[in-house]
């Protein structure tokens, strides 16, 4: 399960035409072979402005593309865009979206709606998010419950087919030779 970026972009109304400006970008491009590097961040940058553009005000969209997908969310004009691998669950994706949608408003406010052209430097917080949003329990509490139970329950099966075993060692060692 892998993101492969993540991109905050403020989509202007669709009667306007425009491209969507890129208001923050991370992506990790490292699997890919050096001289695809360039290429392949053009393309999710082509990539992100289209879905943005074509997912509607207060909605969320996901795309797929070979074995990867591309999940939007766009919360009144201001929307982000993930890249994630066909394995990454949808639920968490979509909550990596809301919790860097959320973070964007907390830090910036409403001051993107000025922003016209796009934006170069860094957001520290979106690379962060990339990083630690690599695990989807990290995004997603419910599936951070779920993997702990999983790994409650194969504890358990694992002490419940050892007891006879442990059962008949300490009769054994009872035993009188």
């Amino acid at each position: 399960m892998k993101i492969t970026a993540l991109l905050v972009l403020k989509c202007n109304p669709i009667s306007d035409g425009s491209d969507p400006v890129i208001l923050a970008n991370a992506t990790d491009v490292n699997h890919f072979g050096y001289f695809q590097r360039v290429t392949v961040r053009q393309f999710i940058v082509f990539v992100g402005r289209t879905v943005a553009k074509r997912t509607p005000p207060d909605q969320r969209h996901s795309v797929q593309h070979e074995e990867y997908k591309v999940h939007s969310y766009n919360r009144n004009g201001l929307c982000v865009v993930g890249f994630m691998d066909d394995h990454y669950p949808v639920r968490s994706a979509f909550s990596v979206l809301t919790q860097v949608i959320d973070e964007y408003q907390k830090k910036h406010g409403d001051s993107w709606r000025s922003i016209q052209a796009d934006k170069t430097d860094q957001w520290p917080y979106l690379n962060d998010a990339l990083t630690k949003f690599q695990d989807p329990a990290q995004a997603d509490k419910l599936l951070k419950i779920q993997r702990e139970l999983d790994e409650t329950k194969i504890i358990l099966v694992f002490f419940y087919s050892i007891k006879p075993l442990i059962a008949f060692l300490k009769e054994a060692k009872s035993w009188t030779v």
